[in-house]
């Protein structure tokens, strides 16, 4: 550590898709989009891996072709596919392609006829999230016209899929309507001819709660990093991302003195104030101004003024601190640091956002095995 850093253990990674498969028979697809969450998404599937998924999940083609070319050759799925997205380079790297309309199968059709090789195609069915996917009245008309194109010889239906809205909601009843429609649209596949070899619709939370869920397939997401989808339960993930930086320096100041930009804080007696060298730039959420908690030495502080660009200010009160001391944002836990948790609670959101904030900032990354 000289700046700052982002520590990911690999090992957990590992442990926690082993917890992931023995919850279920299905093949377990770890989700390494965003640069795995922040973790770095060839690390991470690499690891993924060894703890027995068989299957990667991806946003973007971009992030399959990284992979590919990193020599990662496990079965890919990309779903989030632009018209003009250059389809014919998915195809000849083997990569598994998502469609939810007419035009992007027509597209992706044309695409593997102009490079001689069979498109691997899963169809997405929109079962209530509205947000990628065909809609139930385009569904039948999607599943004819692919399967006519797989009789043709231009793709192969490896897979027809969804995705739940509330799965993080236990007992949601959006969570059985979905369910329902999926398996209507499987039977509407089954109708037309086509029977997948892999179902699937279970993220992170509905592979954790929902063995009903897990048909052929479960996509783990930030479970794979060791985070819970749902609040207050562990499931015995352990979080993979410590993020740590040095204490740059240290100043007693007496009471009365203002803090940061905009002088939120004021120091309410004569105190020891830490600075740290992290900001928003980095991935500290500017929300944690005030509020974000910190370990110094086994003790708890927060941000005291406001978070700046590459910067913030402890106030330590009292305690003994010393320049270059290891400053904890968070971590797994273990020496009683705060969590990925504790930080989202902090600035009301969600401990997806706060690692995939600091993975993907600059913060350099060390790798644990």
């Amino acid at each position: 550590m000289w700046q700052a850093e982002a520590v990911v253990d690999l090992a957990a990674v590992r442990a926690n898709v082993e917890l992931l498969k023995a919850k279920t028979s299905a093949e377990v697809m770890a989700v390494v989009k965003a640069d795995g969450y922040g973790h770095g998404a060839v690390r991470s599937a690499r690891a993924a891996l060894a703890g027995g998924a068989t299957w990667l999940g991806v946003r973007s083609l971009p992030e399959a072709l990284e992979l590919r070319a990193e020599g990662v050759t496990a079965p890919i799925l990309a779903w989030l596919l632009p018209p003009g997205t250059p389809l014919r380079e998915g195809v000849l790297a083997d990569v598994d392609l998502s469609v939810s309309s007419l035009g992007q199968l027509a597209e992706l059709a044309e695409d593997a006829r102009q490079v001689d090789r069979v498109a691997r195609v899963h169809l997405k069915i929109d079962t209530g999230l509205n947000r990628n996917g065909a809609p139930p009245d385009v569904w039948p008309k999607l599943v004819e016209a692919a399967a006519k194109a797989q009789a043709e010889g231009v793709l192969e239906i490896v897979g027809v899929w969804s995705h739940l809205a509330c799965a993080d909601e236990v007992g949601h009843p959006s969570i059985d309507r979905q369910l329902q429609v999926f398996h209507d649209a499987l039977a509407t596949a089954e109708r037309t001819g086509v029977t997948p070899r892999l179902r699937h619709i279970a993220n992170s939370a509905a592979t954790l709660t929902r063995p009903d869920a897990h048909f052929d397939l479960v996509r783990p997401g930030v479970a794979v990093y060791g985070l819970s989808p749902i609040a207050g339960e562990t499931f015995g993930l352990r979080p993979a991302m410590t993020v740590r930086a040095p204490v740059a320096l240290v100043k007693r100041v007496p009471a009365g003195e203002g803090v940061s930009y905009g002088h939120t804080y004021v120091t309410a007696r004569e105190t020891t104030l830490c600075l740290i060298p992290l900001g928003y730039a980095d991935g500290v959420p500017r929300h944690a101004s005030g509020s974000g908690p910190v370990q110094v030495n086994g003790r708890r502080f927060e941000v005291a003024g406001r978070v700046c660009m590459d910067q913030f200010v402890l106030d330590c009160d009292d305690a003994v601190v010393t320049a270059g001391d290891e400053a904890i944002l968070f971590g797994p836990g273990d020496r009683g640091e705060p969590t990925a948790d504790d930080w989202a609670a902090a600035v009301g959101t969600i401990n997806y956002e706060i690692v995939t904030r600091f993975g993907r900032s600059g913060v350099p990354r060390r790798y644990r095995d």
